[in-house]
């Protein structure tokens, strides 16, 4: 039989790439926990409904990208696509907006879409998202922005740069819907096939066009910011105003209306440069109907999502992976020894210590080849001698300075070896 691989669009994060991944979590986790956000974890997979609904029909990731699949209970399911018609549908589920005020909720996890797999997208991928349930101030866009903000900029990440766009109330949608169809029809013949099928489906869509012809058409196309109403221009307004206020720059772009149906008023990316065709990095804005749209009340939201794997290979770009610290390797030979060994690496484990056991059983030298290599900041020693006098030698890996010491009382003298760590001896 072949060998078995991974499909096509996953890949497996292997150890040397998860220390990325854990600084962004712990990054993220933190900011969001000053911020008063609480995590929300829901299915990977939904009842299809819930994303033909929410999502919008006409949309790409609803037409050709979702994993769907009829269950052994003959019920049609879906891989999700993306995070926020989860967290809407469990607010509702479990009337989360009944406890007043505010949701600020945040999430992570894998998500699916069948595309063409490249550097940063795969067909299973991960996000970061936050969702604020229940306002419909302009604060609650700003501050979500703010916030994104707050995580790339911790992480190190530069040459980033946000657009903003408004995209209005379903009114507004409307009028500039049909303004967008009257300009585009005498050209439809010069637009690319998915723009032509969009055309009276979803004609906002086109806008977000990579066709080099089709983004000459739209060049001159009517703007959605002309044909905004007095409530989504003064909400725009407001928006802008507080980022301002924030001192985070930002730029119009009356192109941006993102890819999926719900979204309302307030639309926005952050883009790297440093990322080539596919530069955006977050995402999001607001969607004031979906709440309702699901089956529950009216509930003012806005959100974003970061795509993880784009964010991870910006990292990798700005810095080496970070190794696991440790802070002991034990080596050993020698049945006694090794159970030793063992016994000792557990209890300095249970003290806080981390505690590298080497199991291989080969000989000395390699086994010190492989401490060298670990890292650690002190290799411990048991062979035969050590075990039959119940002794341990303690080497400091930088200064190969090494000592004898009895076992019992390297354990009960926990905190002055924990204090020799943290001041590096022998370094």
């Amino acid at each position: 039989m072949g060998e078995i691989q991974a499909l096509r669009g996953t890949r497996d994060i292997l150890p040397e790439e998860v220390g990325y991944w854990q600084q962004v979590e712990t990054r993220a986790r933190d900011i969001l926990f000053k911020a008063a956000y609480r995590e929300i974890r829901t299915p990977i997979f939904e009842q299809t409904e819930l994303f033909e609904r929410g999502i919008g029909e006409a949309t790409d990731v609803v037409g050709k990208e979702m994993y769907t699949f009829c269950d052994r209970g003959d019920r049609s399911i879906t891989l999700r696509p993306e995070g926020t018609a989860g967290v809407v549908r469990s607010l509702i589920e479990h009337s989360l907006y009944t406890q007043g005020g505010v949701q600020r909720l945040w999430y992570t996890g894998p998500m699916f879409r069948y595309e063409r797999p490249q550097a940063g997208r795969q067909r299973q991928f991960h996000q970061l998202g936050v969702e604020v349930l229940g306002s419909a101030d302009p604060r609650a866009d700003v501050e979500v922005i703010a916030i994104a903000t707050n995580i790339l900029q911790a992480l190190g990440l530069k040459n980033l740069h946000l657009d903003i766009n408004s995209v209005g109330n379903l009114e507004d949608r409307q009028a500039y819907r049909q303004a967008l169809i009257d300009y585009l029809t005498p050209y439809k013949d010069e637009l690319d096939p998915d723009s032509q099928d969009r055309l009276s489906r979803n004609p906002l869509r086109i806008l977000d066009s990579k066709d080099k012809r089709t983004q000459e058409i739209t060049q001159n196309a009517p703007s959605i910011l002309d044909h905004l109403g007095t409530y989504s221009r003064q909400h725009f307004d407001k928006v802008q105003q507080l980022l301002t206020d924030l001192g985070i720059s930002y730029q119009l772009n009356p192109r941006l209306v993102r890819g999926l149906d719900y979204y309302t008023h307030t639309a926005f990316e952050i883009q790297s440069d440093d990322l080539g065709a596919q530069a955006t990095v977050c995402g999001g804005g607001r969607y004031d109907g979906l709440v309702a749209q699901l089956g529950g009340p009216e509930t003012p939201a806005v959100g974003w999502a970061i795509g993880l794997e784009r964010l991870i290979l910006l990292l990798q770009q700005l810095q080496q992976p970070t190794l696991p610290s440790v802070d002991f390797y034990v080596v050993s030979r020698g049945d006694a020894a090794q159970d030793q060994a063992l016994v000792l690496a557990q209890k300095l484990r249970q003290a806080g210590f981390s505690v590298d056991l080497d199991l291989s059983g080969s000989a000395f030298k390699k086994q010190f080849a492989r401490a060298d290599r670990s890292g650690a900041i002190a290799c411990l020693i048991l062979g035969d001698e050590e075990a039959a006098n119940q002794t341990v030698k303690l080497k400091w890996m930088a200064s190969k300075e090494q000592s004898a010491i009895p076992q019992a009382e390297l354990l009960t003298n926990i905190e002055e070896l924990r204090s020799q760590l943290h001041r590096g001896e022998g370094r």
